[in-house]
């Protein structure tokens, strides 16, 4: 054989066992996306957040994987006795959080000013 036949054979070859090409395996990629579920859901559960409230904040994820997380990371949680961590960072296009002063402060009705009297005062 010539080595101009060999060349393509040993190219193929090596290039046959690549990561770069941007094909991977189904599994790896399955892998992949139930390990970040898992993640999501953890740090979720932290966080102090309900399930629910997570599958919506979420919706790409894969609700077994975040669910098992959740799950994993509760347990965890109880075994240990750890508190949640309440989230500090908004995240973008929600609403502020009011914090529970200015909620009372809201609630509470405004006192109305005292009503000037109308009758003149008569001097003599």
């Amino acid at each position: 054989m010539s080595p101009l036949r060999i060349l393509p054979l040993i190219a193929l070859a090596l290039l046959a066992g690549c990561d770069l090409l941007g094909t991977e395996a189904a599994e790896k990629t399955a892998a992949l996306k139930e390990a970040d579920g898992k993640a999501i859901g953890s740090a979720c559960r932290h966080a102090g957040r309900a399930i629910e409230d997570c599958y919506a904040l979420n919706a790409k994820a894969q609700r077994a994987a975040v669910f098992a997380g959740w799950r994993e990371m509760d347990e965890y949680m109880r075994e240990n006795k750890l508190d949640a961590v309440a989230p500090q960072i908004q995240r973008p296009g929600s609403k502020p959080v009011e914090s529970e002063v200015a909620k009372t402060d809201a609630a509470a009705p405004i006192p109305a000013e005292p009503k000037a009297d109308k009758r003149k005062s008569h001097t003599s």
